[in-house]
C-alpha cells in the first residue's frame, strides 16, 4: 500500500491552536478530544488520501483540493505527487477563498 507524506503549513497550525485555544475556553475534555481527533484524522491522510471528498469551492480555486470534516471544522488539504499538504483547518460555515488556501 502506498504511503503519502503529510506536511502541515504554518497557516494550518495557526487554525488548529487558535480552534483548541478557543474550545478550551468552554471545555477543556472537549478540546482535547478535538485535537486527539484531528491530530488522528490528518495522520490517517497517510494512506489513501483520496478517499477524501473533493471541495465544492475547487471549481473557483482553479485546483484540486479535497476536505476532512470533524464536527464544526474541515480540514482542507491537496495532494502533490507522494505529499499530502494540510493547507487550513477552519469552521465548516466558512467557504474557502483563494487566499485561504497559499502556502
Amino acid at each position: 500500500m502506498r504511503k503519502f507524506h503529510v506536511e502541515i503549513t504554518r497557516k494550518a497550525e495557526s487554525d488548529i491552536t487558535s480552534i483548541f485555544e478557543y474550545i478550551l475556553r468552554d471545555d477543556i475534555n472537549a478540546a482535547g478530544r478535538w485535537i486527539e481527533e484531528i491530530e488522528r484524522q490528518i495522520g490517517s491522510l497517510e494512506i489513501f488520501p483520496t478517499r477524501s471528498p473533493v471541495i465544492p469551492e475547487t471549481k473557483e480555486l482553479g485546483q484540486e483540493y479535497r476536505h476532512l470534516i470533524y464536527g464544526n471544522y474541515r480540514t482542507i488539504f491537496r495532494i502533490q505527487g507522494s505529499k499530502v499538504i494540510i493547507l487550513r483547518v477552519f469552521h465548516g460555515a466558512r467557504l474557502l477563498g483563494l487566499d485561504g488556501v497559499r502556502e
